[in-house]
């Protein structure tokens, strides 16, 4: 019993207590870190949806190009 108290006590323990507003700060991380989460996946669809489109303009330009000479 004496251990856990040491633990529970410990500064690292302190610091994630966060001076007793843990239970603000810790959800705000998680919704921060999912909200970037989701950013970054909505950036990387966006990205490889121009990159086809691109590939495709591409595709389509040399196409016409060929035809027209």
């Amino acid at each position: 019993m004496e251990k856990l108290t040491e633990v529970l006590s410990s500064p690292s323990h302190d610091a994630f207590e966060m001076g007793g507003y843990a239970m603000y700060v810790w959800p705000s991380f998680i919704v921060a870190a999912l909200v970037m989460s989701a950013m970054v996946i909505a950036s990387m669809h966006s990205l490889r949806k121009a990159q086809k489109t691109l590939a495709e303009l591409q595709q389509t330009a040399a196409f016409s190009s060929h035809n027209e000479a």
